[in-house]
C-alpha cells in the first residue's frame, strides 16, 4: 500500500507541486489579494532564516507588518534580518532564537513572549526537521517528533491566549491540529498549505537525491511561499471556513485520492491527548527520558 500511495503522491506532485504547476495555478490567482497593508499587524514566523519562512518574512516586511522570526541559529537569524530590512526599508524585525527540537525551551519562549508582547495577529509554524539518522533532544524525545509535531503544539497552545486577544488571528499549523484547534478556538482562523516540491536548503541537505533528480523542475521558495503569505495577509482567506488545507490558494483534500487514509475523531483526540500530556510532562520535567 505504501508503494501505491508513493506512486500517487509522484504522479500528483509532478502535475501540480512543481514549478509548471504552480505557473499554471497562477494563471487563476487575483493580484489585488496582495494588495493590502500590514502595518500595525504582527507576525511570528518560525525557521524565517532561509527558504520559504524568509520569502514570507520578506514579503509581510515589504508590506509594513512587524515580523518576529524566530530561529535556532542567531546568526544566520540576524543575517536573514539585516536582509530582510535592507530590501523592505522596514525595521520592525526582530530576532528570537529558539531550536524548536528542545521543547521546554518552547515553553519558556512562548510565555516569556506573552508577557512582552500585547497582541500577536499571525503565527506562521513553518520551521521543520528532516533528521535522517534518529536523534534524541535533551528530554529523550525524537527530534523530528520533537520538532514538527510536539514543538509545533506547544507552541502554538501557549501562544492561543495571546492571539485570542488580538484583531484578526490567524494561524497556520499542521494538519490535524488545524482541524482539531479550528473547532476547539473560533476566535482563531486556523489553516494549513501545502508549499508544492521548492528548492530550499531543508530539500537539498535533508532529500539530496530528490533533489538532484527535481532541481530543475523544483519551485523557488518564493512560489513555495505564495500561498503562505495569501493565508497571512489577505482578506480573502478568512472568507473560508477555519481549518481548510490549502494549494496555491485553494482548498484541497487533505488526503491523496484513492489513498484510503483516515483518521478517526477518536483517533484524533487521543492523539491531541497524547501530545497535551507530552507537553505538560516536558514543562516539569528535569531532563529525564520519557
Amino acid at each position: 500500500m505504501s508503494l501505491y500511495r508513493n506512486i500517487l503522491w509522484f504522479i500528483k506532485g509532478m502535475r501540480e507541486y512543481t514549478r509548471s504547476g504552480f505557473e499554471n495555478a497562477s494563471k487563476s490567482f487575483a493580484a489585488k489579494d496582495l494588495d493590502v497593508s500590514m502595518v500595525g499587524r504582527s507576525f511570528m514566523i518560525t525557521g524565517a532564516n532561509s527558504g520559504i519562512g524568509k520569502a514570507t518574512a520578506m514579503a509581510i516586511a515589504k508590506k509594513g507588518g512587524t515580523v518576529h522570526i524566530v530561529c535556532r541559529n542567531k546568526e544566520r537569524a540576524e543575517k536573514a534580518r539585516e536582509e530582510i530590512i535592507s530590501a523592505s526599508g522596514n525595521t520592525m524585525v526582530f530576532v528570537h532564537v529558539l531550536d524548536l527540537s528542545e521543547s521546554r525551551k518552547v515553553w519558556e519562549f512562548a510565555e516569556a513572549f506573552k508577557k512582552e508582547h500585547t497582541s500577536l495577529n499571525v503565527l506562521i509554524n513553518n520551521a521543520g526537521c528532516m533528521v535522517n539518522q534518529r536523534e534524541i533532544n535533551s528530554d529523550g524525545l525524537e527530534k523530528n517528533f520533537a520538532t514538527n509535531t510536539l514543538g509545533v503544539y506547544i507552541l502554538t497552545k501557549c501562544l492561543i491566549p495571546l492571539l485570542e486577544k488580538s484583531r484578526d488571528p490567524r494561524v497556520r499549523q499542521q494538519v490535524v491540529m488545524t482541524e482539531f484547534w479550528a473547532k476547539a478556538y473560533p476566535k482563531i482562523h486556523f489553516s494549513v498549505m501545502h508549499p508544492g516540491w521548492a528548492d530550499t536548503p531543508a530539500v537539498s541537505s535533508a532529500m539530496p537525491q530528490f533533489y538532484h533528480l527535481m532541481r530543475d523542475r523544483l519551485r523557488s521558495a518564493e512560489q513555495g511561499s505564495d500561498t503562505l503569505i495569501w493565508l497571512a495577509m489577505s482578506r480573502v482567506t478568512i472568507t473560508f471556513p477555519s481549518g481548510l488545507f490549502f494549494q496555491d490558494r485553494q482548498p484541497v483534500s487533505v488526503h491523496l485520492p484513492l489513498a484510503w487514509t483516515h483518521s478517526t475523531r477518536k483517533e484524533v483526540k487521543a492523539f491531541m491527548r497524547r501530545l497535551e500530556t507530552l507537553a505538560i510532562s516536558v514543562k516539569h520535567s528535569e531532563g529525564d527520558n520519557i
